[in-house]
């Protein structure tokens, strides 16, 4: 169930709207947050999208907090709105645990709820482009919905989609069955902590920290705490995305152009992904449909649209151009 539009904590003019799951007896209250931001209806007139929805998915630990991202993409004339999914960010609930999901295919409830609200539902007539736009698992959990739904996309827009597990192939094929083992047992158990911290030091050398609200608890220095559940959740899909699927849409992939192992910091990883091994995630790019455009940005971070003035305007311009050819 759905609320009203209110003022955002970005601040005019950006707007949010509660959207009610439901409670789960494990995990109590369940909601998604949708935020939107509207151009200009005299401007958009105009403007090459102005017939265009885009919906954004953050990536694990992490909300939406960027205006500038936000604001790209009204100046082409489009709607902006971005979801943060149940028990992350603008939604976590104090009884949740953070950025917690049994499978991914979960998240088609809060997908669905926000596209409703913002006149993208099942059933609404299809007077309008949805682009959709994600970062990291937020990438690959739109690439599995837009699979799942063909037909409602017209395009798909990944950010550093996290497509493989960062030990590759064969590394996900080993330690599958343990953590599926772990998962059915003690799917919230803890696991020892492998964010070091090194991407955050990346982000706020950059600037692009600190965030514009205080809650750190929403993006916490090292990430929220991974539990068996959820990782098992993401190896399966991963291992969908390995088998192969079909989005149905046009896709751009946006990938730094090198990785930094997150072993020790190192001042590359102001200019490189310190998260995943792109290479690994280009080649799975090509798994996802017919037509797959990837744009290798040099001097990008994982979040590309955070990465340094120069390469940060680099992937605004592919983007840009991108979607211009779309019809």
């Amino acid at each position: 169930m759905a609320g009203q539009w209110v003022p955002d904590i970005l601040g005019k003019p950006f707007e949010q709207l509660t959207l009610e799951l439901g409670v789960d007896g494990v995990h109590g209250p369940l909601a998604a947050t949708v935020v939107r931001l509207l151009p200009n209806p005299v401007t958009a007139l105009v403007a090459p999208l102005r017939d265009v929805d885009v919906l954004y998915v953050h990536g694990w630990s992490d909300f939406f907090f960027q205006a500038e991202l936000a604001r790209f993409w009204i100046g082409l004339g489009a709607r902006f709105h971005a979801l943060d999914l149940r028990r992350y960010g603008r939604s976590l609930r104090p009884d949740n645990v953070p950025g917690y999901i049994d499978s991914l295919d979960d998240y088609d409830l809060d997908i669905e709820a926000a596209l409703a609200a913002i006149g993208q539902g099942a059933d609404a007539a299809p007077r309008r482009r949805l682009f959709l736009l994600g970062h990291s698992t937020g990438g690959l959990t739109l690439t599995l919905w837009a699979a799942r739904h063909p037909g409602r996309a017209s395009a798909l827009v990944l950010n550093s989609p996290w497509l493989e597990f960062q030990f590759g192939a064969v590394g996900r094929q080993a330690i599958a069955p343990l953590v599926s083992a772990r998962a059915r047992f003690d799917p919230r158990g803890t696991q020892p902590v492998v964010d070091l911290g090194f991407y955050t030091r990346a982000q706020t050398e950059l600037g692009a920290l600190p965030l514009p609200v205080d809650r750190p608890d929403w993006r916490p220095e090292r990430g929220f705490a991974t539990r068996p559940g959820w990782l098992a959740a993401i190896l399966d899909g991963h291992r969908r995305i390995a088998a192969g699927v079909e989005v149905g849409c046009p896709v751009l992939v946006l990938l730094s152009a090198r990785s930094t192992p997150p072993i020790a910091w190192n001042d590359t990883m102001t200019s490189t992904d310190s998260v995943l091994v792109v290479d690994d995630i280009a080649r799975s790019a090509t798994r996802i449909g017919a037509l797959v455009t990837i744009a290798r940005i040099d001097g990008a971070i994982h979040d590309v649209f955070l990465s340094a003035p120069e390469p940060r305007a680099h992937a605004y311009r592919e983007t840009g151009r991108w979607v211009r050819t779309l019809r």
